[in-house]
């Protein structure tokens, strides 16, 4: 007598827990609560099987990122490095800083030599464009340091667009942060990814910027770490990137 052939795939709440969601018996307990989605369906059952390589996994709709070979990391870009992974005249880049890693990585947009902070690295394509697309509005929040202090009314002027040489541009939120010695740190944030485009609007309601830092991409914070440093974002960030491209 044969036995029945084994079910394909791999019960759902295994999956869950090799990705670090949860154990596997409080991954069955997300699944009965109707947590947990597969390919944009409630599942409620526990003898669920899926495929780890094809599935597309949401909990409490966030993505879950099953495949191991995805590589999400966060650099805290120093001033004076160049958003390239090579640069053929010498110059200090970001490829310096995974040139040892085995994974094909490039970064999610670009910062300019003299702005420091925030800058993605990732190996996942899809997910890279879709962040640099402005269709998708992920908010980058920056930290501009400018000589003065601003009117009153900056904020306002700010958000209702400034017209520059390629279009009018408008930011999603101002505050000023500090305001000593002579210079103010104000918080701008913005879903537009044109060249300079924070140095060229501030410059434009007469306040050059002196220093320059990304704090945010979305969900995802800078951190603490000195400039330089590099970590591997986290599961509930890679999922809230995901989410906000709607991946």
């Amino acid at each position: 007598m044969t036995s029945e052939p084994e079910a394909e795939g791999v019960r759902l709440q295994k999956v869950l827990a090799k990705a670090g969601v949860a154990s596997r018996r409080a991954a069955e307990e997300l699944i009965v609560q109707g947590r947990v989605s597969v390919d944009g369906k409630v599942v409620r059952e526990l003898g669920r099987r899926v495929d780890p390589d094809s599935a597309v996994i949401h909990v409490d709709g966030t993505r879950v990122i099953l495949r191991e070979d995805l590589i999400h990391l966060a650099l805290n870009k120093p001033r004076g490095v160049h958003t390239t992974m090579y640069d053929d005249q010498g110059r200090p880049c970001v490829g310096d800083y995974v040139r040892d890693r085995s994974e094909r990585l490039f970064h999610v947009g670009r910062l300019d030599a003299d702005t420091e902070g925030l800058l993605l690295l990732t190996n996942d394509g899809d997910l890279a464009h879709r962040l640099m697309h402005p269709s998708y509005h992920v908010p980058k929040t920056y930290l501009a340091e400018v000589d003065g202090k601003v009117p009153r009314g900056l904020g306002k002027e700010l958000k209702d667009g400034i017209v520059l040489e390629d279009g009018a541009v408008r930011v999603d939120a101002f505050r000023v942060k500090d305001s000593m010695g002579g210079r103010t740190l104000l918080e701008i944030v913005l879903h537009e990814g044109r060249k300079h485009i924070v140095r060229r609007l501030l410059a434009e309601v007469g306040f050059p910027v002196r220093k320059l830092v990304r704090t945010a991409i979305g969900d995802v914070q800078l951190g603490n770490g000195k400039p330089g440093t590099i970590r591997k974002l986290n599961r509930d960030e890679v999922g809230s990137l995901y989410r906000r491209v709607g991946l």
